[in-house]
């Protein structure tokens, strides 16, 4: 796989866009698409579910300051794309940061924050890599996820969730660390599979501080 990796910037794609500029940007080049002119303000502001024309107007100043569109004054329909190669590499990719490491095996402390550190390695990726969209990357350390194809040292790609279903493979922090694991759930509770016979499963105890902290997405191995 291609990778390309740079200083993480805080923002969600190489100029700086916002993910709701993003997703206001899409809408507009959809529309355009759609019916070969663009959208009003009043339109963006119907299809985000906004009371007011000032929503849009700002996230529109945003994109016209980011050099991402064009916007002349006095007429209704005023929006031009005006696309660099920068802003269309970010419709096919993502810039994923890694966050730190993740255990396929026994459980090791970590801290997955909200907060990417400034000086995070950054990869940028395909999207048509993954079906469902991650967040960010975790390095593996430990092979309990080997016969699932996560191998040591592969970086997963996560996509933040609060709860999985039964089946997925998940993130999780129990009693403060942070492992990788297959997630069961039956009437018995909660339980951690690891994919690997020479590893036991993990059984959440009804004391245990128990989270999914996200749902794997797919991997990316460097050779």
């Amino acid at each position: 796989m291609d990778t390309m990796s740079k200083k993480w910037q805080p923002s969600f794609d190489p100029d700086g866009l916002t993910a709701r500029q993003l997703e206001v940007l899409g809408f507009i080049r959809d529309f355009i698409t759609q019916n070969s002119f663009a959208p009003t303000e009043r339109e963006i502001a119907e299809a985000f579910g906004l009371a007011s024309k000032t929503g849009p107007r700002k996230h529109l100043q945003a994109l016209e300051a980011a050099g991402a569109i064009s916007i002349q004054e006095g007429r209704a329909r005023s929006i031009t794309l005006n696309e660099s190669p920068r802003t269309r590499r970010s419709r096919t990719h993502l810039s994923l940061p890694v966050l730190g490491q993740v255990a396929a095996g026994l459980p090791i402390g970590a801290d997955i924050g909200l907060l990417v550190p400034e000086d995070a390695e950054v990869l940028e990726l395909g999207k048509e890599f993954f079906a469902t969209r991650p967040d960010y990357l975790l390095r593996v350390k430990g092979d309990s996820m080997r016969d699932a194809g996560i191998l040591n040292g592969d970086l997963v790609a996560i996509a933040r969730a609060e709860d999985a279903r039964n089946g997925q493979i998940v993130v999780a922090r129990i009693d403060g660390e942070i492992t990788i694991k297959k997630l069961r759930k039956s009437r018995d509770g909660i339980s951690l599979i690891p994919r690997n016979p020479d590893y036991e499963v993990i059984e959440v105890g009804s004391d245990s501080e128990f989270a999914v902290e996200g749902i794997f997405c797919g991997l990316v191995r460097r050779g």
